[in-house]
């Protein structure tokens, strides 16, 4: 097992705006429900039910930052950007991901209004008010009742320099090469780790980033986003077709691994990473 003591942290994204484009940072506050800003915010149908990449690749082309007091900026080219905030305390509406209901507020109109435009179907966008209360992990990873914002079902995703780099040798030996190499934000990870060998998080279970332990619950299982150019939203068969071949982990195409973090602090890029366990 590789014991990561020569592993840094290469990298930090945060996306506000679930399965919108985010941006890249020098460091972020671990919260016990994922990074400070991150996927805090998630656009739904008119049933309340979560629209990402995975029905709207066009989102991706969309990208959003966050602003002080958790507000969010919105932008996409060719159009004029817009400021949405917190919204005031008010009645909830029951939103639906992946089958879970949980509870989440309407930001204003004007940014219903923005995304809707932009994706040529009506949408409204939801702000998480709550993390600590509103949506739990999965009990079978989080007996303790941990919490997640929006994002697919843990707080954070971590992904692997040397990994990539494997996954885009085997691309490049089958019988699609032209659609490699990928870049790492096909996978829309929060931290990513250079210095570790390739699939060594395979073998984790607990490791420390900076003064901040994370448990590892599983692997990443690979969804249609991952075959989504975030730079064009125009989609191809990779990297579903080569990990199909050669990352299946049980029922899961795997990149990247999903983790829980077991108290709060700071990371930074250039941060060390050890595997505790």
């Amino acid at each position: 097992m590789n014991n990561g003591l020569s592993a840094v942290v290469d990298g930090i994204r945060i996306h506000p705006v679930k399965s919108v484009g985010g941006y890249d940072t020098a460091q972020a506050v671990v919260e016990p429900w994922g990074l400070a800003g991150d996927r805090r915010w998630m656009l739904v149908d008119a049933d309340g039910t979560a629209v990402t990449q995975r029905e709207r690749p066009a989102l991706a082309l969309s990208s959003a930052a966050t602003l002080p007091g958790g507000g969010v900026r919105l932008s996409a080219p060719g159009c004029a950007g817009l400021s949405v905030e917190p919204p005031e305390p008010r009645a909830t509406t029951t939103v639906t991901l992946f089958g879970t209901k949980f509870e989440a507020v309407a930001a204003a109109d004007a940014a219903h209004a923005w995304f809707s435009e932009r994706l040529g179907t009506e949408v409204r966008l939801m702000h998480l008010d709550d993390p600590a209360s509103r949506r739990t992990i999965d009990p079978q990873y989080a007996p303790d009742g941990e919490t997640v914002g929006f994002a697919d079902g843990f707080p954070l995703q971590i992904a692997t320099r040397a990994s990539l780099d494997a996954l885009n040798s085997l691309i490049a030996r089958g019988d699609r090469p032209g659609e490699g190499p990928l870049p790492m934000d096909r996978f829309r990870p929060n931290v990513v780790l250079d210095g570790t060998a390739a699939w060594a998080e395979d073998t984790w279970l607990r490791i420390s980033i900076g003064d901040v332990s994370f448990r590892l619950a599983k692997p990443c299982g690979r969804c249609l986003i991952t075959t989504t150019d975030q730079a064009t939203a125009e989609r191809g068969k990779e990297p579903l077709r080569t990990l199909a071949r050669h990352r299946r982990i049980g029922n899961a195409l795997a990149f990247g691994v999903l983790v829980i973090p077991e108290n709060t602090g700071s990371i930074r890029v250039g941060d060390p990473m050890r595997v505790l366990a």
